[in-house]
């Protein structure tokens, strides 16, 4: 199911406009939160050269607008909360939320709020947009794919999206590292960052 407008070289006219609409795309149509208890922020990370680091983000919280009928009017936007972060060692998410990475208690979020959306093919899309860390705001293309819609058993109507992108953690003032003996460095600049999102529609306000 198309979210966004889909790339036609074709001049449109108001018939064939008209058909694009998708009525259970239509649907979908509204302001959505994101449910963290079902959805996941996280990244990986090498590590000493030979292995990957993986660790997510715990706290987060955002919304989604959907618009069916005009997808180019959809957007996005996320909070996370950096002292949230979990490697699954102690000491390392210490050093994570320190002055030397992200100083989480002069920069506690981390943000992203998208500015543009277009679909790859079939059900794959690239979502673009400012990701804030710390004080430096750069464009992040975030590249994913919808997963469908479906009712849950409490009668929430939900949405999910999984997908990822790779940044430089340079590139966002993110530079501590430490020589390695053999070469190379402690901490790769390249980042792989993963979502995986679920977001419940809000009721429709009563008349």
């Amino acid at each position: 199911m198309a979210l966004f407008n889909r790339k036609n070289n074709d001049t449109p006219t108001a018939a064939t406009t008209t058909a694009a609409v998708d009525p259970a795309l239509a649907a979908l149509t509204g302001d959505y939160t994101i449910d963290p208890a079902h959805s996941s922020i996280g990244f990986t990370v090498r590590h000493a050269m030979v292995t990957n680091v993986r660790g997510s983000f715990g706290e987060h919280e955002g919304s989604l607008k959907l618009d069916g009928s005009n997808p180019a009017g959809s957007a996005a936007s996320i909070d996370v909360k950096i002292a949230s972060v979990d490697t699954g060692i102690a000491d390392r998410d210490g050093h994570l939320v320190s002055g030397d990475f992200f100083d989480a208690e002069k920069f506690p979020l981390m943000t992203f709020r998208s500015t543009a959306a277009e679909q790859l093919g079939g059900d794959k899309y690239r979502v673009t947009g400012d990701l804030t860390i710390k004080d430096v705001t750069r464009p992040l293309a975030i590249d994913l794919e919808f997963n469908g819609s479906a009712t849950d058993v409490y009668g929430n109507e939900r949405v999910g999206f999984e997908g990822g992108a790779d940044i430089l953690r340079s590139d966002w003032g993110l530079t501590w590292n430490a020589a390695l003996e053999t070469g190379g460095v402690m901490v790769s600049d390249k980042v792989k960052l993963n979502f995986d999102i679920s977001a419940i529609k809000a009721a429709a306000p009563q008349a």
